[in-house]
């Protein structure tokens, strides 16, 4: 843990990213990884409501929101999760957070139908931590695996342009991971870049971190972006409805200042790039 009186202290310049969590522990998957801490039940049913979320778009207008990420635990659990992906498509492109589990060929064919009702785009970052199987299923659930390759297909073949967001939980080289998960897609006939490889180090939130900041020349999500939940604003997906992380109520009046006091602060600075924001410059 960082002092706070020591903690280097990073500042909102513009919102650019706006992440929306739609549920804070309502998921279909438990991850080895996730830094969530699930109750034993899987039925919590803490969605967002709709009208907080079309408050929090009003109260934003003024400001250049390039994406709205939607997030969870599994955003696709919230019940109109539909509606709310076409609210904020009428602001921004849309990036939705997801498992993957729920996108089958006919929901692949609706949201493009969707995506085509707007001028905006919709990105999907699908979760998929290893090239093999076993190795991945150990670290998400059994069948995660093949879910998240059937997913990429159905979005390929509607011409959906989805990104990997991989955990390196066995601290592998990341060359290796990415010529294995390229290899994986020109299988199926999705021709990727870099851009569609989104690899973080692994978190491990039982595991107190001793290291010092490197701030550097990296730029960090919440200095382009903050965290709307039920519980109000928060600085980013680590820290949302966590005290160290609150930034206020609501759009109308909240901290633009971080103090980066917490372990998932230093987690984050180690990371290479951001860890939760894409790179709005690589869109294609």
């Amino acid at each position: 843990m960082v002092n706070i009186f020591s903690a280097p202290v990073v500042e909102l310049t513009q919102l650019n990213n706006l992440f929306i969590e739609l549920t804070a522990k309502n998921c279909n998957q438990r991850c080895k990884h996730c830094y969530i801490d699930f109750p034993i039940s899987k039925n919590i049913k803490d969605f967002i409501s709709l009208d907080k979320i079309k408050l929090a778009l009003s109260d934003t207008m003024k400001d250049n929101i390039q994406i709205i990420y939607l997030t969870g635990a599994e955003p696709m659990t919230h019940p109109e999760f539909n509606a709310i992906l076409r609210l904020c498509l009428k602001r921004a492109s849309v990036c939705v957070c997801t498992n993957a589990s729920f996108i089958n060929e006919k929901k692949a064919r609706f949201l493009k139908k969707v995506e085509e009702e707007s001028s905006n785009e919709i990105i999907f970052k699908l979760s998929i931590d290893h090239y093999n199987e076993v190795k991945n299923d150990d670290i998400r659930t059994r069948g995660a695996y093949r879910q998240t390759i059937s997913a990429l297909k159905n979005l390929v073949k509607y011409n959906f342009n989805p990104i990997l967001s991989i955990v390196n939980y066995y601290n592998e080289d990341e060359q290796v991971l990415l010529k294995e998960f390229k290899g994986i897609c020109k299988k199926i006939g999705f021709e990727t870049t870099d851009f569609n490889f989104q690899i973080n180090n692994y978190y491990n939130k039982y595991k107190p971190q001793v290291e010092n900041f490197e701030l550097g020349c990296k730029n960090f999500d919440c200095q382009a972006g903050r965290m709307l939940t039920d519980k109000g604003v928060y600085v980013c997906p680590f820290l949302a409805n966590d005290h160290r992380g609150r930034m206020g109520n609501d759009f109308k009046d909240f901290s633009k200042k971080m103090h980066m006091e917490t372990n998932f602060c230093l987690a984050c600075s180690k990371n290479k790039s951001k860890m939760f924001s894409l790179n709005i410059n690589s869109f294609t």
